[in-house]
């Protein structure tokens, strides 16, 4: 398998085989200089927004790294459009759900400061707990050979959520709820999961939430962790809804 490297600057869209395409920055020095790629081999470009290019290393330096383009992929964006509102959680666990979200092919994830989440982003520690989300996306892309590199938005507050998923269907993943994920069929709109921390989400975010339109919905008997309830629920979906 090819490794896949990521420029958001490069344009190519209208990049026909045979093309010469250079990557530079810190993706080609990590190319050259940790990866070890020489000319010769294959590897992917991608520019995040849904097409790769794949070709045959020409040239290497410090930071740049040219390919000849033999093939060019452009992938539609999946319908409908998946967000993980994935609640901050103590250890790694927050970090283990986005990386697999994004592997399984979430579209963006949002930060939620739940109010059980024992993790707290206060200050500018928000930006940075953002940043290094936005990185382990970028590198599970990477490994996970996707066209589509997801945004990770800013972090939200429980009353921030229906404003900023207006328009969305907004699932809560409830081990309670009366209606399992299963059962769901498509209604035309984006969806959006909400998964809560450690101790699930509060009797009052609940209200609050179904109260701006929300539904409570069940994966199964089983109660998951929080780095896999997401996760889990995004599988099932891809496969409902045929994004698999």
């Amino acid at each position: 398998m090819s490794h896949l490297y990521l420029d958001e600057s490069l344009d190519l869209v209208e990049l026909a085989p045979g093309a010469i395409v250079e990557l530079s920055g810190d993706e080609a020095r990590h190319a050259v200089t940790v990866s070890r790629v020489r000319p010769g081999e294959r590897v992917s470009i991608g520019d995040g927004r849904g097409v790769l290019v794949r070709g045959t290393v020409t040239e290497t330096g410090p930071k740049r790294l040219a390919i000849e383009a033999d093939e060019v992929f452009v992938d539609e964006r999946p319908s409908p459009h998946i967000t993980l509102v994935q609640a901050l959680a103590k250890g790694d666990r927050d970090e283990l759900a986005v990386q697999a979200a994004t592997e399984l092919g979430v579209d963006a994830i949002v930060p939620w400061a739940a109010a059980r989440s024992v993790s707290r982003w206060e200050g500018p520690k928000a930006e940075k707990g953002r940043q290094r989300w936005a990185a382990i996306v970028r590198e599970a892309v990477k490994q996970s050979m996707r066209a589509w590199l997801p945004r990770v938005g800013p972090l939200a507050t429980t009353a921030e959520l229906p404003d900023r998923l207006a328009g969305v269907r907004m699932l809560l993943l409830e081990p309670t709820a009366a209606t399992a994920l299963t059962d769901l069929g498509p209604d035309g709109r984006d969806l959006a999961l909400v998964v809560g921390p450690e101790g699930g989400i509060a009797p009052a975010e609940l209200e609050r939430l179904i109260a701006a339109g929300a539904e409570s919905v069940r994966l199964g008997a089983s109660v998951l962790r929080t780095s896999t309830a997401g996760p889990a629920a995004i599988a099932v979906l891809n496969a409902r809804l045929g994004r698999w």
